[in-house]
């Protein structure tokens, strides 16, 4: 008999999940999707580099369209709203967004990867034209249209966090004066404040100017544009107004089927991404909390890393094999023009606020030989508890070549060492690349000698 799987959300998770499911379940395994959107399996994370000129495409943002979708053999039906979740009758009701028909359809497994959606604030004025997000390949456009259209001089930035600072890049590089306006004490609260203190410093030294410690209270607008920005010292003038807010879990459908959140208003899944306490509902992406491996706590952390290592989790559990998602370590990495930022692990806030006693240690350096040349500036930051030495969290700012060392920290952080057995890493040195001393080995060295020193 054919066992009929339904999903919810055709982007990384779940068409991740509905393509490793009918790949292993075969004929006997039918697959239903419904996305509400035009587009489906998309980078949603290219879309700055899209707006920048980067990416010269809209298309070359798509892993896999809908037609090839179904030419898998999944049934990836588009401009599809789901309603509604009837978890007794094991079906799901749908309505086309194009012309309004309704229809239900019977599940006995279903995946809910419904994604997240902006923050956007209550604030005078948000909703006026010229204020653009930037989570789906049509905000995309809409910007780039409004580029294009309107030859804006002035953009503005709300919010400094990866989307923030990526679009702040993205309106530099388009040639317009931009400036970020953030109510954090600074910019990236991802990372410790000193560490973004360091962030906003470079972006100013780029010429964006930065409103740190700023709420905003309102949008002003002009002939139904917006062109300000209000705040509580100035109003800021704006041709355009980019949101960079963060996002929320799109659960909405979820809590109304009864199905428990966390915390962060996420849902809560088992090691193998099933809803808790639901034997054939499952869930992954932006839509669940992931468990933190060194906090041991249930964080809500959007990334396309984690959506699609559940998805394929999901699918490969729903098509009769066996996988988990243990959980994550937080490891990010984004860029603001030439400057790149990267964490993984606790922040000093989050070690104070569980309990753990640490030492932090900020090293200087280079991410090349500083003979060299393009040998760029670099800052480590490391955190280690006490006593056992185990590593808690590493940040890392600065030129080219940089970011990317911090995976050399997420794998230490997922296998609990500690900053003394980091020091004997065999890492990889020739000139162009480092210096002789790694900039990580030189402050897991330096944790190392201060923990010891007491």
């Amino acid at each position: 008999m054919t066992t009929r799987l339904v999903v919810i959300g055709g982007d990384a998770a779940g068409m991740s999940a509905a393509s490793q499911a009918k790949r292993l379940g075969g004929d006997d395994l039918e697959v239903v999707a419904f996305e509400r959107g035009r587009h489906a399996s998309y980078s949603a994370c290219g879309i700055p580099y899209w707006v920048a000129g980067d990416v010269d495409d809209e298309d070359d943002l798509v892993a896999r369209s809908p037609e090839q979708h179904r030419a898998n053999g999944i049934d990836l039906r588009m401009c599809t709203q789901v309603e509604g979740i009837d978890l007794d009758r094991g079906e799901v009701s749908a309505r086309s967004v194009e012309d309004g028909t309704s229809e239900r359809v019977a599940f006995d497994e279903l995946v809910i990867a419904t994604g997240a959606v902006p923050v956007r604030p209550p604030l005078e004025g948000v909703d006026s034209d010229g204020i653009f997000g930037v989570q789906t390949l049509d905000d995309g456009e809409l910007l780039l249209e409004a580029l294009r259209s309107r030859d804006p001089r002035r953009a503005v930035v709300v919010g400094a966090g990866y989307i923030g600072v990526e679009m702040a890049e993205a309106m530099v590089r388009r040639g317009l004066e931009v400036t970020m306006v953030d109510q954090a004490d600074e910019p990236m609260t991802t990372l410790d404040t000193d560490m973004g203190r360091y962030v906003r410093e470079a972006m100013e030294g780029m010429g964006i100017q930065v409103r740190k410690a700023t709420p905003v209270r309102a949008f002003e607008t002009s002939a139904g544009w917006v062109s300000g920005v209000v705040t509580d010292k100035e109003t800021v003038a704006a041709d355009m107004v980019v949101l960079g807010l963060g996002v929320r879990p799109n659960t909405e459908l979820a809590k109304d089927a009864g199905l428990p959140l966390g915390r962060y208003g996420g849902l809560l899944t088992d090691l193998r991404m099933r809803v808790s306490g639901c034997e054939n509902v499952w869930s992954g992406g932006d839509c669940v909390e992931s468990r933190d491996l060194v906090s041991e706590e249930f964080l809500h952390v959007p990334l396309g890393t984690h959506a699609n290592k559940q998805g394929r989790v999901i699918g490969t559990n729903i098509g009769g094999g066996y996988a988990t998602f243990p959980g994550i370590v937080r490891t990010a990495v984004s860029k603001v023009c030439d400057l790149e930022i990267a964490r993984t692990g606790l922040r000093e806030v989050d070690a104070s606020r569980i309990g753990f006693r640490y030492v932090a240690v900020t090293v200087d350096s280079t991410s090349r030989a500083g003979y060299f040349p393009g040998a760029a500036p670099l800052r480590v930051k490391m955190l280690a508890e006490h006593r056992s030495g185990r590593l808690l969290g590493a940040q890392i700012v600065g030129g080219a070549g940089s970011a990317k060392r911090i995976d050399t920290c997420a794998v230490a952080l997922w296998n609990q060492m500690t900053v003394e057995e980091m020091t004997a890493l065999d890492l990889a040195y020739a000139p162009p690349f480092s210096p002789v001393w790694d900039p990580v080995l030189i402050a897991a060295r330096k944790a190392a000698d201060q923990l010891a020193a007491g």
